[in-house]
């Protein structure tokens, strides 16, 4: 099923204007968005209250207060260089220039929107662990990356599956989650450094995040969300890696797989997860992420037997096959 590309909305009371640029606008087929105008701020508030707008291109008669509390991610400012428009530090471009012009001013206003987002990292590397295909070794792969990367950075592992079993895997007996973690940096920031020590178990110089008890606790965050998050683990933690080990119930994966600096994509050789990965491509090619796709280092892992839970399970990881694996592609792809 070809997934629907995110919303582009363009709200000005001049129907025959928006009406134009929005029709000549879905035609390109490079335009990573899918178009809609608006004619009046009735029918946009009522849009946005069921549907989450990327970005709002909006007339400086249309735009005030009410706008701002819309589901949006990006608020660009269409001017006609004549009304004034608020005291805001939105992006404003001129309406009457050329629509590719308007276009090309759209990616890139968002493209810097996407940057700052992951300049906001600092220098932690975020590195994505994704795979539509199932039993394909990841998470092990996923905690034993992490260890490796522990050894000589400061590192955080987040397993964001809805049931990773990570409870039983090592033996921990956790009070809080990730769901805790996530709300204490949205709300206890100048604490956060010692909440996340509360809620983080150590195992050796790795740290790992509980995965959340109710995974429908995160099934409305989207990428925004995540990667403020994941900056403020990164401050507070002192972290120079976070391993981000992304189940299917995640909200925007390919936005979020987008923003890491490296992505891992474990993959079997069987028809079934062939077909899986062929779909998972031709999403991000119709979501116009062919640099994503082709940034993507496929991995076939090592089959792993787990005989030990616990510390000992991290230590037969790191000193068995899938050990050897994970330091060999870590000095042959991951040097930071």
């Amino acid at each position: 099923m070809k997934r629907e590309k995110k919303i582009f909305a363009i709200c000005d009371l001049e129907e025959e204007y928006v009406v134009h640029l929005a029709d000549y606008l879905n035609q390109k087929s490079d335009l990573p968005f899918s178009v809609m105008a608006f004619t009046g701020l009735s029918p946009l508030i009522e849009y946005a209250k069921g549907h989450e707008i990327e970005i709002l291109l909006i007339s400086t008669e249309a735009m005030n207060d009410e706008v701002r509390e819309l589901n949006v991610h990006r608020i660009i400012i269409l001017s006609d260089g004549e009304t004034p428009y608020l005291d805001t530090d939105d992006p404003v471009i001129d309406k009457y220039q050329d629509s590719d012009a308007i276009a090309r001013l759209v990616c890139r206003y968002a493209g810097k929107a996407a940057s700052q987002i992951k300049d906001s990292l600092g220098d932690c590397r975020l590195i994505g662990i994704y795979s539509p295909v199932a039993r394909c070794g990841k998470t092990l792969f996923s905690l034993t990356l992490a260890q490796a990367l522990s050894q000589s950075d400061r590192t955080l592992y987040l397993n964001m599956e809805s049931c990773s079993g990570l409870e039983g895997l090592l033996k921990a007996n956790w009070s809080e989650d990730l769901a805790d973690l996530m709300y204490a940096a949205n709300t206890e920031q100048d604490s956060l450094h010692s909440r996340l020590e509360s809620v983080t178990q150590s195992f050796g110089d790795l740290d790992i995040c509980p995965p959340s008890f109710f995974p429908e606790d995160l099934r409305d965050v989207g990428c925004p969300e995540w990667m403020q998050f994941f900056a403020s683990l990164a401050q507070a933690g002192g972290y120079k890696a976070i391993i981000l080990d992304i189940g299917d119930q995640i909200k925007d994966i390919p936005d979020l797989l987008k923003m890491c600096s490296q992505v891992l994509f474990p993959v079997l050789p069987d028809p079934v997860s062939r077909s899986k990965v062929s779909q998972f491509e031709k999403n991000l090619e119709a979501l116009s992420m062919e640099d994503l796709r082709r940034g993507m280092i496929r991995l076939y892992l090592p089959s792993v037997t787990v005989h030990n839970l616990g510390a000992a399970l991290l230590d037969d990881l790191m000193y068995g096959a899938m050990g050897r694996f994970v330091r060999q592609l870590v000095e042959e792809e991951l040097q930071a």
